[in-house]
């Protein structure tokens, strides 16, 4: 999944246009209606309570009180969704192992765990474990374009196959009674549209909501995505709609609302990037406005999550891949705080030199230091940044993530 973006569209924030305070998936109440999108390598436990409560965010109007009408005061972000996870390997896998894929805490509901696969009755079975782990909903992966992926048939791989498809909703649908949903692109190429006819299909077939990445396989991350096709699918079905492509900013979530009809929207790319974003899109829906992030809120940030990181790795019985060896969580979070790094810090002046210190650090105490170099001479008053320091702290990470 690459980063950037391709000549991005700016939007002028839409008058009167407004992210929807809720959205109802079945039985669960989405508020409000913004979805962390699932991201293979991204959205692990860690990533995810981050981004939850990072998003934490009341607000107020001008007696004082809460806008709960139109506010979720636990945090701007409505839904979270793990990694796309094998329906094979989850189902031949001992239950010890799950835990690695399929581990979430409290504070992360409601959650989504998403599936990938082709078998209808390999999924209905994985999709079955998932609801018996206590996720709130089970997602069907038909959009991803990586080739290892299509190659068994799996992601947007199915979309070329639409009567299998039909067989695997029916078979997950009937396997479970926790809401089910389905993210999907509008198909393989341009000559294979089929978004619009699968929607229906997923209505027909007892889902709960779809989500449309408005872009083919083949467009793969490339070119604007197509809010067109968004709009063409809430058009054709009567279950929720929650549009996926090119959302960076409140900007473009609320221009999306305003030119789709959604009825939720789905932030990609633009979490790592701007983990505020879903605080923003909140702030905008409840006030009209929101706050830019300044330097010492990145500093605070980046510290906790690389803390939390580096805490996850010390927690005792955790599992690693077979033959990870001695020292794996740690070594899987520095790659995850290298990883992060390049994402956090895109579009950050002078980010480049902090990338490369990251890069070259060979521990997380180190990368840490690096952090605390490259922030430090930044910030504007001392008093804070001592306390911030002390924030950013493995110990007190924990108190961000709950």
């Amino acid at each position: 999944m690459q980063k950037h973006w391709d000549n991005p569209t700016v939007h002028s924030m839409p008058k009167g246009a407004r992210v929807p305070a809720a959205l109802a998936v079945g039985r669960v109440r989405i508020a409000p209606a913004t979805v962390l999108a699932p991201m293979a390598g991204v959205t692990d436990t860690v990533f995810r309570r981050f981004i939850r409560h990072s998003s934490l965010f009341t607000a107020h109007g001008a007696d004082g009180d809460v806008e709960a009408a139109v506010t979720n005061e636990q945090s701007g972000c409505g839904l979270v969704m793990t990694e796309f996870t094998s329906a094979d390997g989850l189902t031949r896998m001992r239950e010890s192992k799950r835990k690695r894929y399929l581990t979430f805490y409290d504070d992360e509901h409601p959650i989504a765990a998403q599936l990938f696969g082709s078998d209808p009755e390999t999924l209905a079975e994985a999709a079955r474990i998932v609801e018996d782990t206590g996720f709130d909903t089970v997602d069907l992966n038909l959009g991803c374009p990586a080739k290892r992926v299509v190659a068994c048939n799996g992601g947007s791989g199915l979309l070329r196959d639409l009567p299998r498809i039909a067989e695997i909703f029916q078979a997950m649908r009937r396997a479970v009674s926790i809401p089910f949903t389905v993210k999907f692109r509008m198909g393989w190429n341009d000559r294979n549209i089929v978004c619009v006819e699968l929607a229906r299909l997923a209505q027909e077939s007892g889902l709960d909501a779809v989500a449309l990445h408005a872009r083919t396989r083949e467009d793969g991350y490339s070119g604007q995505a197509r809010w067109e096709w968004i709009a063409a699918v809430k058009d054709a079905v009567r279950i929720p709609v929650i549009g996926n492509g090119d959302l960076r900013t409140p900007e473009d979530a609320c221009a999306m609302v305003e030119q789709t009809r959604c009825d939720g929207v789905m932030i990609g790319r633009a979490a790592p990037a701007n983990p505020w974003i879903f605080r923003q899109i909140a702030q905008y829906t409840a006030a009209g406005h929101y706050d830019e992030p300044t330097e010492a809120d990145r500093y605070a940030l980046i510290r906790a999550y690389f803390g939390a990181l580096l805490g996850e790795a010390e927690e005792p019985g955790q599992e690693h891949p077979p033959g990870a060896g001695e020292g794996a969580g740690q070594k899987e979070a520095q790659g995850k705080m290298k990883q992060f790094a390049s994402w956090f810090t895109h579009g950050v002046p002078g980010g480049a030199a902090l990338r490369k210190a990251i890069y070259e650090a060979r521990t997380g105490p180190a990368i840490l230091e690096a952090v605390e170099r490259f922030f430090e001479p930044r910030l504007c008053f001392p008093a804070e940044s001592e306390a911030l320091r002390d924030e950013g702290t493995p110990a007190s990470a924990s108190l961000l993530l709950g």
